[in-house]
């Protein structure tokens, strides 16, 4: 698209159907690398990634060609074909329903890559859903309880 300019950030946040934890470390890597291929095939740019067992952080500089909802839907039904065909782990697997999708000016970046490259140590204090439910008070998002993800305890 000529003389179009953009400078978007976008982390997107999504669970693996049920919640169950099935990216182990094993695999992390090898699909981090996959999803990190699609986002680049759709032109995007991906700044960051952390695969926990039961949800995924992306950060990308999106590209305007795409709406956010169809790289998602690409990342989601890419990444589950592959695990699935190339037979990564002892169950099917499948993406939860949903995401979420917050953005960021340029200089919070560095603090949002280190963030998400922080998963683990971050979640040996705070739960998935306090981190969830916490991001959509902080961007000020309105939601339903019953509509965030199933959540598995």
């Amino acid at each position: 698209m000529a003389n179009t300019y953009t400078q978007l950030y976008i982390h997107l946040v999504f669970a693996v159907h049920g919640r169950e934890r099935l990216i182990k470390e094993p695999i992390r890597e090898r699909l981090q690398q996959y999803i990190c291929g699609i986002v680049r095939e759709k032109r995007h740019k991906p700044l960051a990634i952390y695969c926990m067992p039961d949800h995924l952080h992306l950060l990308v500089g999106l590209h305007p060609d795409q709406a956010i909802a169809d790289l998602v839907r690409d990342i989601k039904g890419n990444s589950s074909t592959w695990l699935n065909e190339n037979r990564l782990l002892f169950t099917r697997f499948e993406w939860q329903r949903g995401y979420g999708a917050f953005s960021y000016a340029k200089s919070q970046l560095d603090a949002v890559v280190q963030y998400i490259q922080r998963q683990p140590e971050h979640h040996a204090r705070v739960s998935f859903r306090e981190e969830y439910t916490a991001l959509l008070r902080k961007f000020a998002v309105e939601y339903n309880e019953r509509y965030v993800f199933e959540w598995v305890e």
